[in-house]
């Protein structure tokens, strides 16, 4: 599931960093395992049931986990909803950040 996680969120970076918009990826949002995008400060740009709110608001431990991805990418893991999650978090150049996660 690593592979599979890693390479959705590298391959939608490689796009926003070609032009693509945040919104051109809603329908990550509704894939299993789901992709969200999100601004610097919190804002989910992309997510199934929190877009447009703040993840920094609603669950702010999950947020400074997931913000802690870097350009290169890297693994996170937190609580979400009870289930232990490892999400690959990466950061576009511009400062967006995305991830996808999976329950351990």
């Amino acid at each position: 599931m690593k592979d599979v996680v890693k390479k959705k969120v590298d391959d939608i970076v490689a796009a926003l960093e070609a032009g693509k918009k945040p919104e051109d990826f809603a329908a990550a949002a509704n894939e299993d395992p789901y992709v969200f995008i999100m601004e610097e400060g919190g804002k989910l740009l992309v997510h199934p049931t929190l877009a447009g709110e703040s993840l920094k608001e609603k669950a702010g431990p999950v947020y400074d986990e997931v913000a802690k991805g870097t350009l290169e990418g890297t693994y996170v893991r937190y609580v979400w909803g009870g289930a232990n999650k490892c999400t690959y978090s990466r950061r576009t150049k511009t400062g967006l950040i995305v991830g996808c996660g999976y329950n351990e």
